[in-house]
């Protein structure tokens, strides 16, 4: 019978008062975690030794699940590539030696789909990760998180460290961060686009041509993978995270315009960036290892994260959106 990492457990969980991390805390501790610490930026800055090295000491986890990052979309990475690069590496580099010194059974680490190539062909397997450079505007952020799947396996090969890496697809939900300054596509559309009804505007910018294609996963269905695979997955490799679904951002505007009831006109500036030119994992490992298919279709979360963005009004939903990105 595999060895519990959930029951009974206590769990170190970075970035767990943020948008996914919240959902994470919920299901760990349904599945029956003695304690979840989850340490606030306030109080233990992790990109510095010292604070993690506090944080494994007030925490005294069995199990780590490492989160937290500092992400933010096109624009941000944009703006940010040397903060996002350093942070990021920074967080994980000291998580992951931490958790060697103190001989944690298992640690697992969360890390994105911007690692793959600009170019890898769709759906995305993990077998192609290491064939080209990632897409130029988020590439710092992109190399830093794939370098910590390198470092885990190092240390599982030489200190016998039970790291296993995830790789999830762009999430969305309630919760989500609204800040236009900082946030991925669906919130930011969803937000212009509600606004733009709300004020009668005729028209509502988008960045690009439309013509890049995502794959979204509702923010439940990730927290669910994030803890099948604490409880189940055990070896080297990397493991996608997704929906199996495929859409391009012209599409995605036109539903989530028709959703919120904005008829307006649409203008696309092709002098703002499209990022990668096409995103959809091939999920058929994480189904094998672990078990794990997401359960909610692309539309049904959208109408979610609609209800919760209108119940929450555009203020709060940019404020707690922005204070939940890490």
């Amino acid at each position: 019978m595999a060895e519990p990492h959930v029951n009974g457990k206590r769990v170190l969980l970075t970035g767990g008062s943020g948008f996914l991390g919240v959902q994470v805390r919920e299901r760990l501790e349904a599945a029956g975690a003695a304690e979840v610490f989850v340490p606030r930026r306030s109080e233990y800055e992790l990109t510095e030794a010292e604070a993690v090295a506090r944080a494994y000491g007030d925490g005294r986890p069995d199990t780590v699940i490492h989160l937290a990052a500092e992400v933010g979309g096109i624009g941000a990475n944009r703006d940010n590539p040397g903060r996002f690069f350093y942070a990021n590496m920074a967080m994980g580099l000291h998580m992951i030696e931490e958790a060697r010194k103190r001989g944690v059974e298992k640690f697992v680490q969360v890390g994105t789909v911007c690692s793959y190539p600009k170019h890898t062909p769709v759906p995305f397997r993990e077998e192609e990760l290491w064939n080209g450079y990632p897409e130029e505007t988020n590439a710092p952020y992109g190399v830093a998180k794939k370098a910590l799947l390198v470092m885990l396996q190092g240390y599982r090969a030489q200190y016998g460290l039970n790291g296993v890496y995830l790789m999830p697809v762009n999430l969305y939900g309630p919760g989500d961060n609204f800040d236009l300054a900082s946030s991925h596509v669906i919130p930011a559309l969803l937000r212009k686009c509600e606004e733009a009804r709300l004020t009668g505007a005729g028209q509502v910018d988008c960045w690009g041509t439309g013509a890049a294609s995502r794959e979204f996963l509702y923010v439940d269905d990730c927290a669910e993978a994030i803890v099948a695979a604490t409880e189940r997955l055990d070896g080297p490799e990397p493991v996608n995270v997704g929906a199996a679904s495929e859409i391009t951002i012209r599409e995605l505007t036109e539903l989530i315009a028709r959703l919120v009831g904005f008829d307006g006109r649409l203008a696309w500036d092709p002098s703002k960036p499209d990022g990668q030119p096409r995103r959809s994992l091939d999920t058929s490992r994480a189904s094998e290892l672990f078990g794990f298919t997401a359960s909610t279709s692309l539309e049904d979360g959208l109408r979610r994260t609609i209800d919760w963005y209108r119940h929450q009004g555009p203020g709060r939903a940019a404020a707690a959106g922005s204070a939940t990105v890490a």
